[in-house]
């Protein structure tokens, strides 16, 4: 039989708890009766990100400023999963069509990543959006500033060794669409 790794929560209190994250502080016991405290857990909710491809075969992206890194790099449209969205693919809708105006009926989950599951507490969904196609204005947050960008799928790859496209929970969502189009 097989030793397990799991870890006791002893006590978990949170440092900061908001919308967008919480920072929980954990004192945990090791299966070898070690103790860890404190152990730092950021909780953020669901994100999803899409791959969305126009019948060109035109990757839709966004240009937009990260502040943790201080610098405009371009993304693929993404965002937290809402109250109001029922599954992740609602979610994954609803942020290609904010923030980029376009939209498709061909969505397809290509994966699901952790973000680092060593301390963040969620999931990524990744979504392949086909045929889409722009039918109305971005509908941009008060802090979004966003410019649509369009990118033949093959230069992908140069803008990743460019250090244009950075985003690693983006680059695997990338590499899943890939795969699904039998494109690797």
């Amino acid at each position: 039989m097989e030793n397990s790794f799991d870890w006791i929560v002893l006590k978990s209190s949170y440092i900061v708890k908001d919308k967008w994250i919480s920072v929980r502080s954990d004192t945990c016991q090791m299966p070898n009766g070690t103790i860890v405290d404190p152990y730092y857990v950021l909780e953020y909710p669901t994100w999803v990100n899409v791959v969305a491809l126009t019948k060109n075969q035109e990757v839709v992206l966004v240009e937009q400023y990260r502040h943790g890194l201080k610098k405009t790099i371009l993304e693929l449209p993404s965002g937290a999963v809402e109250a109001e969205d029922m599954l992740p693919l609602e979610a994954a809708k609803r942020e290609l069509l904010e923030e980029t105006g376009y939209t498709s009926n061909n969505f397809i989950e290509t994966g699901i990543l952790s973000p680092n599951p060593a301390n963040h507490s969620n999931l990524t969904h990744c979504f392949l959006a086909t045929d889409v196609e722009y039918v109305s204005d971005l509908k941009l947050d008060v802090t979004e500033q966003i410019n649509v960008v369009l990118s033949p799928l093959e230069n992908l790859i140069e803008l990743i060794d460019n250090g244009r496209f950075l985003q690693t929970l983006h680059i695997s969502s990338l590499f899943f669409a890939l795969k699904k189009l039998d494109r690797l």
